[in-house]
C-alpha cells in the first residue's frame, strides 16, 4: 500500500469555537490506484489533501492519527525530511492556479525551481521545464510568460507540469478542474490520467461524483468531517449504502433519461458544534421516514463497517 491514513482528525481552533473539520478519517491509496473524494463545501475533502503533506494552514492542527506514505508515518518527519518528499515523491496541484502561481516570476523559473530545490542542476532544469510544457501542450515560449498572460486552463497545465516534475508516487489534485469549461475540464482530466498511466497514485477531490467516476477506480464520500462511504467505483455507482450517496447521486442530470433530479434538503451543520450521533441525520430523508430510527441515528455515531470486500459504510442501515 502506498498511502494508509488511519484514524486522522483535525481541528481549526478559532476565535468563534473549535470547527472538528476532520473526525477519524481512515483510508488507504495502492500504487497506480486513482481514488477520488467527494462531497460538499466543507466536508472536509481538502483539509485531508493538506494534512498528507502536513500542510494544514494555521489555526488548524492535526490533533490525531497517522499518514503512512511507504512505511513512513508523515506526522513524525523534520521538515528537511519533508522538504525531500514534498514535490518529488508527493506532488500537490492546488484549486486556483492564479494564487499558488507566483504572479511576479516567470513561468520557466516556477517550473525549474522545485527541480532546482531537489538538486537539478540550473540549466538542466529549464531544459526539462520546456520538456514538462510540451507534455501538458503548451508551447515552449511559454518559458518566459508570466501567469496572467495565460488562460485559466494553461495556467492550470503549468501547475500539473510542476507537479510531474519528477513523476510523482502520489500527485494530489485539489479541486483542479473548478471553474474551467468542459473543454479543459476533459483535456486537464487526460494530463492526469497519463501520469496515472505512467505509475502515479491520484488523490483526486471534487465536488462532482460524477467526474470522478469516469475515471476513478475508488471514491470516497465525505460528510461533515466524516468518512460516511469508501469503495470501487461500480460498488458506488451501482449499489451505494449511505444515504447521503444516494442523495449525490441523485442530484445529478442524466441526459439520457427521465430522471427527476433531486436537491438534497437543508444545508451542511456548523462544525463547530455537529449533530449528535450520524451528522446527516438532519437532513436524512429514510431518517425522517422511518421513526424506528429515532433514538438511533440521532443519538449514537454510526460505525464504519465493510459490507463487502472493499466496500465499507458509516451507517446505522447497515449495521
Amino acid at each position: 500500500m502506498l498511502l494508509d491514513v488511519k484514524n486522522l482528525s483535525i481541528y481549526y481552533y478559532t476565535l468563534a469555537g473549535t470547527v472538528k473539520a476532520v473526525e477519524n478519517v481512515s483510508f488507504a491509496i495502492g500504487k497506480r490506484e486513482w481514488v477520488s473524494f467527494v462531497g460538499e463545501s466543507g466536508s472536509g475533502k481538502s483539509t485531508v489533501a493538506y494534512a498528507i503533506l502536513n500542510l494544514v494552514p494555521s489555526p488548524g492542527q492535526i490533533i490525531n492519527g497517522e499518514i503512512i506514505f511507504e512505511g513512513k508515518n508523515i506526522l513524525e518527519l523534520t521538515n528537511e525530511e519533508l522538504r525531500g518528499i514534498r514535490g518529488k515523491e508527493i506532488s500537490m496541484v492546488f484549486q486556483d492556479p492564479m494564487t499558488s502561481l507566483d504572479p511576479l516570476r516567470k513561468i520557466g523559473d516556477q517550473i525549474a525551481e522545485v527541480m532546482i530545490e531537489h538538486g537539478v542542476e540550473k540549466e538542466e532544469a529549464y531544459e526539462k521545464a520546456k520538456e514538462l510544457l510540451k507534455k501538458v501542450n503548451l508551447p515552449e515560449d511559454r518559458i518566459s510568460y508570466y501567469p496572467h498572460q495565460l488562460s485559466g486552463g494553461q495556467r492550470q497545465r503549468v501547475a500539473i507540469a510542476i507537479a510531474m516534475a519528477f513523476n510523482p508516487k502520489l500527485l494530489i489534485a485539489d479541486e483542479p478542474t473548478t471553474a474551467l469549461d468542459v473543454i479543459v475540464q476533459d483535456a486537464i482530466m487526460d494530463l492526469i490520467g497519463t501520469l496515472k498511466d505512467e505509475g502515479t497514485s491520484i488523490f483526486f477531490v471534487t465536488h462532482d461524483i460524477s467526474l470522478a467516476a469516469e475515471r476513478s477506480d475508488k471514491i470516497a464520500v465525505m460528510y461533515a468531517g466524516k468518512l460516511v462511504e469508501f469503495g470501487r467505483v461500480e460498488q458506488i455507482l451501482k449499489n451505494p449504502l449511505h444515504p447521503y450517496t444516494q442523495s449525490l447521486l441523485a442530484s445529478v442530470p442524466d441526459l439520457w433519461s427521465e430522471k427527476e433530479i433531486k436537491a438534497i434538503p437543508g444545508y451542511p451543520p456548523d462544525l463547530r458544534n455537529p449533530p449528535s450521533g450520524c451528522r446527516f441525520h438532519p437532513r436524512c430523508p429514510i431518517f425522517k421516514e422511518q421513526p424506528a430510527l429515532k433514538g438511533i441515528c440521532d443519538v449514537t455515531e454510526p460505525k464504519t463497517i465493510e459490507i463487502e470486500k472493499e466496500h465499507f459504510v458509516a451507517c446505522h442501515l447497515h449495521r
